[in-house]
């Protein structure tokens, strides 16, 4: 028997008995040290222990029977198992936006991360927190945004959509979201007077606090609001149709929010409607699946992909 597996062996023996084992009943269950000597047995049960006492496992002698006329070994769960964490949202958001300034080199970083994926309050579960992690950092407004999301005050910043003009936007941030790469933040867009989320990297301004904000409403899942889809990550807008061969059209929407079905043809191809977004995610996506599906609207979608398809036969 490797020694390692003899160190688990004991460790797992010695944990889940429900009383302290002696040397002899230990020697019984375990191969390794019922194959030698008594006298050498022995001395290999005591290096094992020591060194797993050194490990840091709680191996503790104690009485085998009330009269305490033998002892044995065990290993105490509650102090072998380490506690369970919890972390306020506060508390977390503060770790996860400290392991990320530019004077860390990624050590605190991944364990600010064990630490959130280990917490009883995991901050990306419906209303948990401000802070949904991830490992990289958004500039200095990643802080500033932060600060307004736990102290609850509006922020006004210019910023450049996926389509559509550049424009002001004042809004109530509830919630700071980690999505491929980039962080976004999630709250009420007062021009609106919706949910939105914004792009940290795509505010072309600097933040400014405005005003008090407001609390996101009871069980608001802020990733909700941060979507994946063929448009992308970011603010899908209307909806596009697409029809699929029976080839692709039983995986191709799979994992995709809102997407449905909307009636199978005669010829088996499946009819679609997906969330619509920029039109040049959703002609690529279109076109991934080459003569196996058909863009049928928005108008533009359909008269992007079919100029695309005429430069492709033009360039042969």
């Amino acid at each position: 028997m490797h020694p390692v597996e003899r160190l688990l062996n004991l460790t797992a023996l010695l944990l889940e008995s429900p009383r302290p084992l002696t040397f002899a009943q230990i020697r019984q269950r375990i191969p390794a040290y019922g194959q030698r000597e008594l006298t050498a047995a022995k001395r290999m049960f005591e290096r094992d222990k020591d060194l797993l006492r050194d490990s840091g496992i709680p191996i503790e002698l104690g009485p085998t029977d009330p009269f305490e006329i033998e002892e044995g070994y065990r290993i105490a769960k509650e102090r072998y198992y380490l506690p369970e964490l919890d972390f306020t949202p506060e508390e977390m958001s503060a770790l996860l936006i400290a392991a990320q300034t530019p004077a860390t080199e990624g050590e605190a970083e991944q364990a600010a991360l064990k630490l959130q994926a280990a917490s009883g309050s995991v901050l990306g579960e419906p209303g948990a927190g401000p802070v949904a992690a991830g490992p990289d950092l958004a500039g200095p407004r990643l802080l500033k945004v932060a600060e307004a999301v736990l102290g609850r005050r509006s922020i006004r910043f210019s910023y450049r959509p996926v389509s559509g003009e550049p424009g002001k936007r004042h809004v109530d941030p509830w919630a700071l979201v980690w999505r491929s790469g980039h962080w976004y933040v999630v709250g009420l867009d007062r021009g609106r007077r919706e949910p939105r989320s914004f792009r940290l990297s795509r505010m072309a301004s600097e933040i400014s606090e405005a005003s008090d904000g407001s609390a996101p409403p009871e069980g608001f899942d802020a990733r909700e609001q941060v979507k994946a889809g063929p448009w992308g990550i970011g603010e899908p807008a209307g909806q596009a149709r697409v029809a699929l061969s029976p080839d692709v059209s039983w995986w191709a929407v799979r994992g995709i929010t809102d997407a449905r079905a909307e009636r199978t043809r005669e010829d088996g191809w499946v009819e679609v409607t997906v969330p619509g977004g920029a039109v040049d995610s959703l002609v690529s996506w279109t076109l991934s699946f080459g003569p196996d599906a058909v863009a049928l609207e928005p108008k533009e979608l359909r008269d992007e992909v079919i100029a695309r398809l005429e430069a492709t036969r033009a360039s042969l």
